[in-house]
């Protein structure tokens, strides 16, 4: 059975190019297109799409409004179409925040050549966004959120020694984001890998170091790795771990895609593997594919921990799926419990080298 989609865009011009990329494939079709989301809104109860791809920036309704709407009275999966744009990347990570499953950038380009050179990327989100659970994780209340407060480790020792090493893909916004906000401020340097394209990384850290107790930046590379600081890859580059002297440093490549990402999580553990080894923990959050399977395992074969959210808290489990197929992955556990069991080993271990 074929994925059915809604369109929904403003632009009679990217309604088309859309309805062109989609029908072209053998496992989707288009079943309406809708110029806002008013007329959305009757499309959706007669034609019962899968998938909607949703414009950010629309008339009438605003594509965040009507998201917020949607989500609450009907979840289904969506995809936002966004210009590339600091203001256009600030809504699409509040657009993550409120459900979106994923989104794509028009292009920059001719809009007609642009939007055919992107037929993989958006017809490949559109399948995962078909396979995707929606709502999975209940917002906390302001209680819940109260009594999970981050506990502070204050122990130098485990916040000089260790590192924090995360992979995420869709639904990974989120998932790093429910991670992140349990770090104390004295927690272990952090490093992460989101698929994400440029343009996009630099809010979406803006956005986590305005709600968490650590600082979050988007990685410039050469930045010494501190205690309760995380740097996110580049939309653009690969991120990697490395040395200068006893310090640990970031860095970044600008090498071909691996296992079509840039930036790749492979290529993060795998340094980490290198450089970093029984001082690493890793963890790896929601996403479709392997990336980051292969460099967990040889994170685990240098004497990292490792640990991978479970399928019942995951958008899509695939990545951590592939991570314990792979051998790589010591503790599976629902994302609410992640932030806690990786602080909890952390604790443990630093009192066990002060037995030694």
């Amino acid at each position: 059975m074929k994925i059915k989609v809604l369109v929904i865009d403003d632009s009679a011009l990217i309604r088309s190019l859309l309805t062109e990329i989609i029908n072209s494939q053998s496992d989707m079709q288009v079943v309406g297109a809708a110029p806002d989301p008013l007329v959305a809104r009757e499309m959706i109860k007669h034609l019962n799409p899968d998938v909607l791809t949703l414009d950010v920036e629309m008339p009438k309704m605003d594509g965040l409004d009507f998201l917020e709407k949607l989500m609450r009275l009907r979840p289904m999966p969506v995809v936002m179409v966004s210009t590339l744009t600091e203001r256009g990347s600030e809504i699409t990570m509040r657009a993550l925040e409120l459900g979106a499953i994923d989104f794509v950038t028009k292009p920059k380009m001719s809009i007609t050549e642009g939007m055919r050179e992107y037929t993989d990327i958006i017809t490949d989100k559109i399948r995962v966004a078909s396979q995707a659970k929606i709502a999975s994780l209940p917002r906390p209340s302001a209680a819940q959120a109260a009594t999970s407060a981050p506990v502070q480790l204050r122990n130098p020792l485990i916040s000089s020694e260790k590192l924090l090493i995360i992979g995420a893909s869709t639904g990974g916004t989120e998932a790093i984001k429910a991670f992140l906000l349990q770090m104390p401020s004295d927690c272990p340097g952090i490093l992460i890998t989101q698929h994400m394209p440029a343009g996009f990384t630099r809010s979406f850290a803006n956005r986590l170091n305005s709600l968490c107790q650590i600082s979050v930046q988007e990685a410039q590379g050469g930045e010494r790795i501190l205690p309760g600081h995380a740097y996110i890859a580049p939309g653009d580059q690969h991120l990697l771990l490395a040395r200068s002297g006893a310090n640990y440093v970031t860095q970044l490549s600008d090498a071909a895609p691996v296992s079509r990402h840039k930036p790749s999580v492979d290529v993060l553990f795998e340094s980490a593997a290198a450089f970093a080894g029984r001082n690493a923990i890793g963890v790896i959050l929601t996403g479709m594919g392997k990336d980051g399977a292969a460099g967990m395992a040889l994170m685990k074969q240098a004497g990292a921990y490792n640990f991978a959210q479970n399928e019942e808290s995951c958008v899509v489990y695939g990545m951590p799926k592939e991570a314990v197929a792979h051998g790589g992955v010591d503790e599976i556990a629902h994302l609410n419990d992640l932030p806690k069991l990786v602080l909890n080993y952390l604790m443990a271990n630093t009192a066990r080298a002060m037995r030694v």
